[in-house]
């Protein structure tokens, strides 16, 4: 049995990716891993689930959403702009990493994570939602259902889920124009 390939092109971590002949039937996760060597994005359950797997994609209005690839095929992504875990920090030209962002940098502040599996869908969860708050800021009042919301279907198997609300609640209110009073 032959599996049937398509033209995939599309934006990684704002570089230009393709036309790369794919399986159409490969799951985004698999072609980040095996054409990319882009590892950063983590296979937990296989099933969209624990949402280790999640990457960012820009809509053409420029909103961030989330989407998990263990379930969503590659070809979905055709044409658009994703960002992985591995797209956050700043690198140098060498692609050595010169500054990290600043989810990651209140994680690392706040000793988030302990394995650090579920990382990359935390800082992806989070990131989309100080996007949101930017264009949306929410009340002090309204600031904990946001992130409940935000970072609430993560599944973290070490339990770490406080230090990683904690983060991001102090880097939502350190962060002027997010939080109303």
């Amino acid at each position: 049995m032959t599996l049937s390939s398509k033209q995939l092109s599309l934006t990684i971590n704002d570089k230009a990716v393709g036309p790369i002949d794919v399986p159409e039937a490969m799951m985004m996760q698999d072609f980040l891993y095996e054409y990319l060597n882009l590892t950063g994005s983590r296979m937990g359950c296989g099933q969209g689930i624990c949402h280790a797997c999640t990457v960012i994609v820009e809509r053409d209005d420029g909103v961030l959403e989330e989407m998990r690839t263990c379930i969503v095929g590659a070809h979905w992504f055709a044409g658009r702009k994703v960002r992985t875990v591995e797209g956050h920090a700043k690198r140098d030209a060498n692609g050595a990493i010169t500054e990290l962002s600043p989810v990651q940098q209140a994680f690392i502040e706040h000793f988030s994570f302990q394995c650090g599996y579920c990382t990359p869908g935390f800082v992806t969860a989070a990131s989309v939602l100080l996007d949101k708050l930017r264009r949306e800021p929410v009340r002090r009042a309204e600031l904990e259902q946001a992130i409940t919301n935000a970072l609430g279907s993560h599944i973290c198997r070490c339990t770490g889920y406080v230090r990683y609300f904690e983060a991001v609640r102090d880097l939502a209110l350190q962060t002027p124009g997010l939080v109303k009073a």
